[in-house]
């Protein structure tokens, strides 16, 4: 059987590429500034942009003063029942954004990574508006396409797009599915590939920027090597609770 993913996936990244450098240069000199002055960035997904966000932290080869935050920190950290998290619209509702900005705790200067296929959901665009409201920049990642086209979930009626201080494109278009099949029927999704693709360009432009003015970037070792979890709890010792952990 030919498989035409690869293709798509592969046209995808160079898009990006030839489409996205200058944002990515942006945001990557925003989030440096902020971590060399003792920053925390934070990074927060709904749905499956969970999964762009959660790939920038808390992992091998990633950097450290990252803070993943996530809907179910409603659950983790704060006094909801894991029950009032099952219903899949739950995103939809901007009323969650300010339970989980309390529980976030960031300092003043913090910068925030909020990843949103749309950028249309009534949570995404109102932790958006509440952290652009209190200072923050606001980097987004998200499908211009997409956002373009379908109205927003948030009584104001702003998307992301409107709040970000940056707006990295996924390219990924409307719906995420690019590949049509002969019925019609349209599967692979891109948003998540050329999302994580995004993360790790600007993992790699923090730790050059940095090494750059002579700091050492604070990057997890493996915790299935044998010296990872003591090298891991020495360098996050200085950043106390503003990281919090991730679920195994």
């Amino acid at each position: 059987m030919s498989y035409r993913y690869p293709e798509l996936a592969k046209a995808a990244i160079d898009r990006l590429l030839d489409d996205q450098l200058e944002p990515i240069d942006a945001a990557a000199d925003l989030i440096t500034a902020a971590l060399t002055a003792g920053g925390v960035l934070q990074a927060f997904g709904t749905g499956h942009a969970r999964l762009v966000v959660h790939e920038m932290a808390g992992r091998a080869g990633g950097l450290m003063p990252i803070n993943l935050i996530r809907v179910q920190d409603l659950v983790f950290f704060g006094d909801r029942e894991p029950s009032s998290l099952l219903d899949p619209t739950l995103e939809r509702d901007p009323g969650l954004a300010a339970d989980i900005l309390a529980l976030a705790a960031p300092r003043p200067g913090d910068p925030f990574l909020i990843a949103s296929n749309s950028g249309i959901n009534g949570s995404v665009v109102e932790l958006a508006r509440l952290v652009r409201e209190a200072g923050h920049p606001v980097i987004a990642v998200c499908s211009v396409a997409h956002g373009s086209v379908v109205p927003s979930r948030h009584p104001s009626g702003l998307k992301l797009l409107d709040l970000a201080d940056v707006v990295i494109n996924t390219g990924a278009p409307a719906g995420d599915a690019a590949l049509e099949l002969p019925d019609g029927t349209r599967i692979g999704a891109l948003s998540n590939l050329v999302g994580v693709v995004i993360v790790q360009l600007l993992t790699e432009g923090i730790a050059r920027r940095m090494l750059a003015a002579g700091i050492t970037p604070p990057v997890y070792r493996s915790m299935n090597l044998p010296d990872g979890d003591q090298a891991n709890a020495a360098r996050l010792a200085s950043y106390g609770t503003r990281i919090r952990p991730i679920e195994p």
